[in-house]
């Protein structure tokens, strides 16, 4: 199904972080100071993979969530989205997967956001640097569903 809504954001502290741990520990252990175990380095790199983009998709029936290459995702129903609205996420809800005062957060950089309003009262926010166009492409969507 061609999506109606696709974005890829780059998850740019996220990647300068863990890049920057992973150039360091190489760099330690070519000179010889205290080697940093592959294990870790392999830790470090998959979760620079994992972690680095959140793509976003609004398709016919379903609003999809995507980490990295897709191995962490989510499907929400449009069906399900009652309300949405632009919001700004405070800098300590941080990124990745988290619960929040404000319900889940799924998030890669930024403070931009959307929140979902849910059947049955739960929120979920999906965070953006394209907050506004998100929220007007799901309004038309849940509109015609």
């Amino acid at each position: 199904m061609a999506a109606i809504y696709r974005h890829t954001q780059l998850g740019i502290v996220m990647f300068c972080a863990l890049g920057s741990v992973i150039a360091a520990a190489t760099g330690l252990s070519v000179r010889g100071a205290n080697p940093v175990p592959r294990a870790l380095l392999l830790l470090v790199g998959a979760l620079l993979v994992m972690f680095s983009t959140l793509t976003v998709a609004v398709e016919d029936q379903v609003l999809r969530l995507a980490f990295g290459p897709g191995l962490i995702g989510k499907r929400i129903p449009l069906g399900s989205i009652r309300a949405v609205r632009v919001v700004r996420n405070p800098w300590y809800y941080g990124w990745g997967i988290r619960l929040t005062p404000s319900g889940w957060l799924w998030n890669v950089s930024g403070s931009g956001g959307v929140e979902l309003q849910l059947t049955g009262g739960a929120r979920f926010r999906v965070g953006t640097d394209e907050p506004e166009k998100l929220a007007s492409v799901l309004r038309d969507a849940i509109q015609v569903v």
